[in-house]
């Protein structure tokens, strides 16, 4: 796992000395992207270790153990941030939706490390599909944040089935797109395409607003 850790200093350290410089608008947005990045890697060494524990290799891991790993390690920085500077919805929703573009990018980084770059196309389909999984994950996460934290008794049952239906997601994503032949860009495309339908559904609310 050393190479995780070689990456994440080359891609790290440029990025947190830009936190001392850039706007105070931007500086958040930056600090929970290396968030996520730091996620990644923490997430990594907990798959990792529950993989060796209970001896399942690695494509059974990334289908059982890294879905619910992954999800809770992004979750808890945003449960933090949100308990205890008690910051407004919507600060929470960038939060996170932040975290979970750290994540993917250092996630395709560590893939094209591992697999080499000469398939473009696989890369191409890997890197829009993960980020697009990634982003899909966080904003189940968010939308459910938004609409249950205001009701205390609903809060606790709402954010584990929030983290159920992402970890789930998360799951069945990792599970087509190791499927031979098609299914990895079917997969990808199905994800990216969820992108687009929430797009469409924000522009929409903004209009009504209007």
């Amino acid at each position: 796992m050393t190479y995780i850790e070689n990456i994440y200093i080359c891609l790290a350290a440029p990025l947190f000395l830009a936190v001392f410089i850039v706007r105070k608008a931007w500086r958040k947005s930056l600090v929970f992207f290396l968030v996520g990045m730091s996620c990644c890697v923490i997430s990594a060494y907990i798959s990792s270790f529950f993989a060796s524990y209970f001896s399942v290799d690695t494509l059974t891991a990334s289908h059982a153990i890294a879905p619910v790993v992954e999800e809770l390690v992004k979750f808890l920085p945003i449960l933090f941030y949100r308990l205890v500077f008690r910051t407004e919805r919507r600060n929470s929703v960038s939060a996170i939706l932040s975290v979970s573009v750290g994540f993917a990018t250092f996630e395709n980084v560590c893939y094209l490390t591992m697999n080499g770059s000469s398939q473009l196309l696989k890369l191409i389909v890997r890197g829009f599909g993960t980020g697009a999984m990634h982003i899909v994950c966080g904003v189940m996460i968010s939308v459910g944040m938004f609409f249950l934290w205001d009701r205390a008794w609903l809060r606790p049952l709402g954010i584990v089935a929030v983290l159920g239906m992402a970890i789930t997601f998360h799951a069945i994503f990792n599970v087509v797109v190791a499927a031979p032949g098609i299914w990895c860009y079917v997969g990808s495309a199905f994800t990216v395409g969820l992108i687009g339908i929430y797009f469409i559904f924000l522009k929409s609310k903004l209009k009504e607003n209007e």
